[in-house]
């Protein structure tokens, strides 16, 4: 089978397509024929050796996979050959034509979604939703301000913040185009993100109060950024490899939280209960089916073309889902 192998830490060009045997679904396990492999910013990170705790090299990348269970292993009842699935892939591996999947982390998929929209539901859609209620604790008639929101996460983020009743949303993206699709996506008001004042530009759009629930994935000065941008009372979500980097809380923006009652939260969705990782996820199949929620792809690209996908990803210059798909044809 061709896969994606990263031999040494280092730029896109460290990705390269090998032959390799098929793997043999141990007990437990699934071996799943990938038709589409999701591609996330974490990923960017761990090609460059910057993600403590990564896979040891050399390794296939690639958390997560859409397609179609081809052998199944033993003590798995719940799944066979032949199903539709998408899976959560812990060790990785999803850049490839064939990967093994624990059989715990596998959902069969609905018939009438495509490969390409499961892979980009699997882990996004599922963070967004359950963030909103579990960490903003979304309120009806909140102020919502959603950073990078025509991208993976923010997509979902700007469009399921008004179906749970945020009374404004506001949107940031990099682009005119971006920004014009978060008001598609139900946005309010779309702000440019890459600007130094955007904090002031939310304040005007929520009549110079802030932003009820601030969502930040950035890290570094953005943090300080999303402070500013924060109403009395409100909760600074935090998610995201990204926010972690460079992010310091000084003493005077702890007095800030103090004394206007803000709140920091902390959230990753792996780390919920995996029976509410799953239902959270058969939740959002549900919005999908009955026109509720819409997917974005961004761009999709052949196996051959990872790194290709690697650098689009890291230039910001998709919006929406970045897609792989191992068994397109050549």
């Amino acid at each position: 089978m061709k896969a994606i192998r990263l031999l040494r830490f280092g730029g896109p060009e460290e990705l390269r397509l090998e032959e390799l045997a098929p793997p043999v679904p141990g007990d437990g396990e699934v071996l799943i024929r990938v038709h589409a492999a999701g591609l996330n910013y974490a990923e960017l990170l761990q090609r460059e050796g910057r993600v403590p705790g990564g896979s040891p090299l050399p390794f296939t990348p690639g958390y997560e996979a859409a397609g179609v269970i081809s052998a199944v292993g033993g003590g798995v009842s719940h799944l066979r050959s032949g199903a539709r699935v998408v899976a959560m892939l812990p060790a990785q591996g999803a850049l490839a034509e064939l990967a093994l999947a624990p059989a715990s982390l596998v959902t069969p998929m609905p018939d009438e979604l495509s490969f390409e929209k499961a892979v980009a539901l699997l882990n996004q859609a599922p963070t967004a939703l359950a963030a909103l209620r579990i960490a903003a604790q979304l309120r009806e008639g909140d102020t919502v301000f959603i950073p990078a929101a025509a991208g993976g996460v923010g997509s979902f983020l700007s469009q399921l913040a008004k179906q749970l009743g945020a009374g404004r949303v506001v949107a940031g993206a990099s682009t005119e185009e971006k920004r014009a699709l978060a008001r598609r996506l139900g946005a309010d008001i779309a702000v440019d993100y890459t600007r130094a004042d955007w904090p002031e530009r939310v304040r005007e759009a929520t009549g110079g109060r802030g932003a009820d629930v601030v969502f930040e994935r950035s890290g570094g000065e953005v943090f300080s950024q999303s402070l500013r941008a924060l109403a009395p009372r409100g909760r600074l979500v935090v998610f995201g490899v990204d926010s972690l980097r460079g992010t310091h809380v000084s003493s005077e923006q702890l007095g800030q939280m103090v004394f206007q009652n803000q709140s920091l939260v902390g959230f990753a969705f792996p780390a919920l209960p995996p029976d509410v990782q799953a239902a959270t996820l058969r939740e959002v199949f549900e919005l999908v089916a009955s026109g509720k929620l819409q997917v974005v792809i961004g761009q999709t690209f052949a196996l051959h073309e990872a790194a290709d996908a690697h650098r689009s990803l890291a230039q910001r210059k998709t919006s929406g889902k970045v897609v792989i798909l191992p068994n397109a044809p050549a």
